[in-house]
């Protein structure tokens, strides 16, 4: 049949370790042969980093603000024992946080649901989403360990040279402090972010945090959120049916927990690191978990939630067969397949997006699937099938699919 063409190209990152085999082999057996694929290419491997000083990373952000859409694969946070391996200049920072700087961005995390792999939490009948704000708090946090009494204080100094502090606490002997911070341009970022993407997904919102007890800090991102869902966002929910919703973090634990899902959780950025794995893993596999960073200004970038799979790769390299988990690559692909095609209004885009994750779906169900899910399945009758034949036997079934 007669490749689908594109008017758009996307933004290609390309990674680390197994994924970036298997972002090679998805292109090959389940893209390439339906799509006039068009892609602007950046090497976001490792070597290539280091290579360019980690400039190629800030390159392919920028150019996702060029062309609106972008599908990275999974990529290393080097650590030390890394800079060995690679011999690297520096630790270089995560590509993913230099790309969410730049770009302003929400990270909103959801499950894959297939039948057979069913979620430990009972009551989770479809997903829940995971907004996590990916600035601040912890994350750039500032820490001492003192050694002997002493007074520890908040200190503000303006640019006027006026001085603001407060006591933190009086130490009688050693202890530790840690100093945080976020700024109402990153909230009111995350909040549009995440009252967009509701509104585009057509699901409710829920926002959690800890006001009663951080009654400056936590109380100003509840506000920030009330404010802007008064002035800009109520009636598109009212019209659109659905609901945003505010309640403290410990109870929004255990509404979810009760829940039957089918909401968007927004959540403060260390919340949204803990409660992302744990949704991932209550629904069986972050291997089946699908990531976009949305930005406020609509530019979208899509990845798996996952790492490189570096146990994995190794095992290829000494020419070891793996059955390695493609499910959240191929979907990182999907994705920003669907959403350049609705942007460009290209339905035939569309619809082999939604095709090539009906097939995947499809595998799974019938019983043919990789070690991981295998291992979680609930199916009677269950074929594990190496990395590779896994992405063959989907192209079958979207071969029958797209007639």
């Amino acid at each position: 049949m007669a490749k689908i063409l594109m008017k758009t190209p996307l933004v290609e990152m390309d990674g680390d370790e197994m994924t970036r085999v298997i972002w090679a082999w998805i292109k090959e057996i389940l893209i390439e042969p339906y799509i006039d694929l068009k892609t602007e290419y950046y090497d976001l491997g490792l070597k290539h980093r280091d290579e360019t000083d980690d400039q190629v990373t800030v390159e392919s952000a920028l150019a996702t603000k060029k062309y609106g859409v972008a599908v990275k694969c999974a990529t290393i946070t080097p650590n030390a024992e890394r800079v060995r391996e690679y011999n690297l200049k520096q630790m270089w920072k995560s590509p993913n946080g230099t790309i969410r700087a730049i770009l302003d961005g929400t990270v909103f995390r959801a499950p894959i649901l297939v039948k057979g792999i069913e979620p430990f939490v009972k009551t989770w009948k479809k997903p829940i989403v995971i907004a996590r704000h990916a600035y601040g708090d912890i994350y750039k946090n500032t820490e001492m360990q003192v050694d002997r009494p002493g007074k520890a204080e908040l200190v503000f100094t303006d640019r006027d040279g006026n001085v603001t502090r407060q006591v933190i606490h009086d130490f009688n002997g050693p202890g530790v402090l840690m100093g945080m911070h976020n700024t109402e341009a990153s909230i009111k970022s995350f909040a549009h972010a995440c009252f967009r993407y509701a509104l585009d997904q057509k699901m409710d919102l829920w926002f959690a945090t800890k006001d009663t007890i951080s009654k400056k800090y936590d109380h100003r991102f509840k506000d920030i959120f009330q404010e802007l869902y008064d002035s800009t966002y109520r009636r598109q929910f009212e019209e659109a049916g659905i609901t945003y919703f505010y309640t403290l973090i410990d109870d929004a634990v255990a509404r979810v927990v009760r829940s039957e899902g089918g909401f968007i959780w927004a959540c403060k950025n260390y919340d949204g690191d803990v409660m992302s794995d744990m949704v991932a893993t209550a629904f069986g596999s972050l291997a089946m978990m699908t990531s976009v960073l949305v930005s406020p200004e609509g530019y979208y970038e899509y990845e798996a939630a996952h790492g490189t799979v570096q146990r994995h790769f190794y095992k290829h390299l000494k020419g070891e067969e793996t059955s390695t988990n493609s499910v959240a690559t191929l979907f990182a692909w999907t994705g920003a397949l669907r959403k350049r095609g609705e942007l460009d209004g290209l339905k035939d885009l569309i619809d082999f997006a939604d095709k090539l994750e009906q097939a995947t779906k499809m595998t799974i169900e019938e019983g043919v699937m990789t070690g991981d899910l295998a291992a979680l399945s609930s199916l009677p009758r269950i074929r594990k099938v190496n990395t590779r034949d896994f992405l063959l036997e989907i192209k079958t079934r979207l071969d029958k699919l797209l007639g």
